[in-house]
């Protein structure tokens, strides 16, 4: 597994962040910056599981959601 960069970006109200791996293996969380520290941490927390999980070997991110 490669390194783990967590960033907090603007994104709409209706997305509390997303994880994505880039051309060199390591995964980046991003996080909206409108949402409280405690739903940030819980976000990151949620991202985290489907790292650690292996979520990306999954057919879809559908699947691994419904796994969570």
């Amino acid at each position: 597994m490669g390194e783990i960069f967590t960033r907090l970006i603007k994104m709409p109200p209706r997305i509390k962040g997303y994880t994505a791996i880039d051309d060199d293996g390591n995964y980046n969380i991003y996080l909206n910056e409108k949402l409280s520290a405690e739903q940030q941490r819980r976000t990151y927390l949620h991202e985290m599981a489907h790292i650690k999980r292996g979520d990306w070997d999954k057919d879809s991110v559908k699947d691994a959601e419904e796994d969570m």
